[in-house]
């Protein structure tokens, strides 16, 4: 990580008898993009209003370029915010949406409106500047607010589930439109979101919340294969989970009875470990680590004979749900539908491949 610009040193926070936050402890790198992933009503959205200093502490200290905020008011801090609503003006145009912060800055005409212009460049909105804002597109008025928000340049962008209301196409066009803005302007982004998938794709580091606290916070790659809890990896992507008895441990080496793939050899030193789930010991496996084996393949790793239950088709993916020998247990497996490569149909046997290199043990 780079040099902190943002340090949370035990944060708390309560409404009446509802803790909110319980002791959020991390810091945020300079020109970092970082994410506050969680469900809903975990903090996230407080956490982030914490730092723009639109909520107050209960306790703890938040630092911005190693000065403490506590008396710093929101309107002074080197933060700016997006909301998820974009709050623009729609009887406004979009040069005067973008300048409005600048309003009381002092600059004359000319200043101003080639700082309006700068900041329509940077979100691709160069020859906006005259159009009604009540005219643009969902992208079009979330590019304005960005434009609105950077124009101010803060140290420090929040950004509060900025993509949610955009159909999916343009969600995902925005994402990768973030990043490029992102790394344009160097400054600290600070997302909060509950799709985890646009937490993987946009982030550096991604502090993963639970009921107030931090849950894990890694890059997005260490998260995903090397989740610490069973609630973070049931949470971050799809999981295979099956019951599982450690028969005995020596070292480094363990051996597991695995629910519907029966035992196998684990390392304990290579593989990843975590905390069990309320149901105990299990194994979990990502579905792209299981492998169907069509006429001809062999299998490079165990093997075991299932049954298609549910086929899922989604053009370029295909996913299995297969039932596997001993009737109790069903893992979901994804298969990338390659040219010639066959979908198979509910009810035909499934030849499935593992590696017990690819699993995670919840111990």
């Amino acid at each position: 990580m780079t040099q902190p610009i943002i340090d949370l040193r035990d944060v708390q926070k309560f409404y009446g008898d509802y803790h909110a936050l319980r002791g959020i402890t991390a810091t945020i790198g300079q020109g970092e993009f970082f994410s506050l992933l969680g469900p809903s009503g975990c903090g996230k959205t407080t956490l982030l209003r914490t730092i723009a200093g639109f909520e107050d502490l209960s306790s703890g200290t938040v630092l911005i370029g190693g000065q403490d905020m506590a008396r710093v008011p929101a309107n002074q801090r080197p933060t700016n915010m997006v909301f998820q609503s974009y709050a623009i003006f729609p009887h406004l145009s979009v040069a005067q949406n973008v300048g409005f912060g600048l309003r009381r800055a002092g600059l004359d005409k000319a200043t101003l409106a080639a700082r309006v212009d700068e900041a329509l460049e940077m979100v691709g909105l160069s020859g906006y500047g005259k159009r009604s804002a009540h005219a643009l597109s969902g992208g079009q008025r979330q590019r304005v607010a960005l434009a609105r928000a950077l124009i101010l340049k803060p140290k420090v962008l929040l950004l509060d589930e900025p993509l949610s209301a955009l159909d999916k196409k343009l969600r995902e066009q925005m994402q990768v439109e973030l990043i490029r803005l992102q790394r344009l302007v160097g400054i600290t982004f600070i997302l909060v979101t509950h799709d985890q998938e646009e937490a993987l794709v946009m982030s550096d580091r991604i502090a993963v919340m639970f009921d107030g606290q931090i849950a894990q916070l890694d890059d997005p790659e260490t998260l995903y294969r090397r989740p610490k809890t069973h609630r973070v990896a049931d949470f971050i992507g799809m999981m295979n989970f099956l019951p599982t008895r450690i028969l005995s441990e020596d070292g480094d080496r363990a051996t597991l009875d695995i629910s519907g793939l029966g035992r196998t050899e684990f390392d304990l030193g290579a593989c990843p470990t975590a905390t069990a789930g309320p149901d105990g010991t299990a194994v979990g496996l990502r579905p792209e680590t299981l492998t169907l084996l069509f006429d001809g393949q062999t299998a490079t790793g165990r093997q075991v004979i299932g049954t298609v239950e549910e086929v899922v088709y989604y053009g370029d993916m295909t996913y299995y749900d297969i039932r596997l020998p001993d009737g109790d247990q069903v893992v979901r497996v994804s298969m990338r539908n390659l040219f010639g490569r066959p979908v198979l149909e509910i009810g035909a046997p499934a030849r499935l491949s593992w590696d017990p290199g690819a699993l995670v043990l919840f111990r």
